[in-house]
């Protein structure tokens, strides 16, 4: 399903169009697999019963999610009722998976989406870790009695976690009278009398699993765990969602930081290099004229003229090599070094920086050429009169402003340098926008996410 389809599923009330027929397990379906007293496995007839439809989200196929059953002849009101209230529930997930906000929220939605939807006194979110222990991350229960997120337990043999586990496959409790274990003893002491535990499954990885609770006497009923698949499989979906975005922030990250260290290697071999064979080739040029016989005034001023010739060329490739990645920004810092940029301006600059120590360096490089890019800008397309640079950092946040006083009307999508720059600053986890209105000046605000060095 493409995201436009599946943004209208979220907002769709038309349940006979789009759900499909899922298949009520049979007597011989739900027949138990017992691990222990009051203990079962799922039967594949509960697990499998449902249809998938396929998400897609931030362009990527990541997952599938049971999307409720389609009415039959003969279905009473309440069940009709019910289906509709399911398909609600599960919109609401949808809207949130499709709008891509963070994992932990989509989490904290189907943990009380599912509860309220079964009638439930409890369910949580839990996570497999690799020292066989299940960390709860979300939970809701109606007088927020559930188990606090973070709390950590062990996997232990014949648990719920543990049959879910071993097999990927959805188990239940229907008893925890006679139950062992930590686990056991926290849902006594809960009041949980059975409970039924369903896998998220990520990318063909079990990630964890959603249990529903119930405090009341009789179990759950049959086809929870078929029910329950459809909201783990849009959690599945979010934290495959979730670990795309970091890996390709990730990735981003790698991109930027080779061409920083690029930049700096090629300055580098400019400085000890080129310019040093220039600055000797001067010095001797100089030496040259100086030994000339004042009798060939001629020979001295030609060779007055290469050396000048000579000098501004090596203030060139110096002003060449400050531009592909400044020395004194790896030497003094941000603070040196926007003072550099501040001082070359071709128009004059108000800079308040406010830093108490070193950033990282992508950091500071991603800050440099903002406002590098920014006051050229606003002293060849402004024009203006006067540029204003403000950088503090505090709270592990590094915020820039860069105003000008000049027309205005700056529109990056038009393309412009700091298309390239909002990408860099995107790469390190921040935002830059751009305030532009006609006739009252250009404004840049860039938010970076920052530990200082040292912390």
């Amino acid at each position: 399903m493409s995201m436009r389809r599946l943004k209208k599923f979220a907002r769709s009330s038309d349940m006979v169009g789009l759900f499909r027929r899922l298949r009520s397990p049979s007597a011989s379906d739900r027949a138990a697999c017992s691990y222990g007293r009051g203990y079962r496995l799922a039967s594949s007839g509960e697990h499998a019963a449902g249809a998938s439809v396929a998400l897609l989200t931030d362009g990527s196929a990541v997952g599938s999610a049971r999307v409720g059953r389609a009415p039959e002849a003969g279905v009473s009101r309440d069940q009709l009722g019910r289906l509709a209230n399911e398909q609600a529930a599960l919109r609401r997930v949808a809207t949130l998976v499709a709008r891509g906000v963070p994992a932990a929220e989509v989490f904290a939605t189907v943990a009380e989406e599912v509860g309220r939807l079964f009638g439930a006194d409890m369910a949580h979110i839990a996570r497999f870790e690799a020292d066989e222990t299940v960390t709860m991350v979300a939970g809701w229960s109606p007088d927020g009695g559930h188990l606090p997120i973070g709390t950590r337990f062990p996997i232990e043999r014949h648990s719920l976690s543990d049959l879910v586990l071993r097999t990927g496959r959805p188990a239940r409790n229907d008893s925890y009278t006679d139950a062992a274990g930590r686990i056991a003893a926290s849902a006594r002491q809960l009041g949980i009398r059975s409970s039924v535990s369903c896998p998220i499954t990520v990318e063909g990885r079990l990630w964890g699993a959603a249990t529903v609770s119930s405090r009341r006497p009789e179990p759950l009923p049959a086809d929870t765990e078929a029910r329950v698949a459809g909201f783990t499989e849009l959690a599945a979906t979010a934290i495959a969602n979730t670990q795309a975005r970091a890996d390709l922030a990730a990735s981003r990250a790698r991109i930027v930081q080779a061409a920083d260290e690029t930049r700096r290697r090629i300055e580098r071999d400019l400085h000890d290099g080129v310019q040093q064979q220039l600055v000797s080739l001067g010095l001797d040029l100089r030496a040259a004229q100086a030994a000339v016989p004042a009798e060939l005034p001629e020979l001295g001023a030609q060779l007055g003229r290469v050396a000048e010739g000579l000098g501004e060329a090596l203030e060139e490739l110096r002003e060449l090599s400050h531009g592909i990645h400044p020395a004194i920004l790896s030497e003094g810092g941000l603070g040196p070094a926007l003072k550099v940029l501040a001082r070359r301006s071709a128009i004059p600059v108000e800079l308040d920086v406010h830093l108490e120590a070193r950033l990282p360096a992508p950091v500071e490089v991603a800050v440099y050429y903002v406002v590098a890019e920014a006051l050229t800008n606003a002293a060849k397309h402004a024009p203006a009169a006067v540029a204003r640079v403000d950088v503090r950092a505090a709270d592990g946040r590094l915020r820039l402003s860069v105003g000008d006083d000049g027309v205005g009307g700056a529109d990056p999508a038009r393309g412009s340098g700091l298309v390239g720059l909002s990408d860099r600053v995107q790469a390190l986890g921040g935002t830059l926008t751009v305030h532009s209105p006609a006739g009252q000046g250009t404004r840049l605000l860039v938010d970076l996410p920052v530990e200082v060095d040292g912390d």
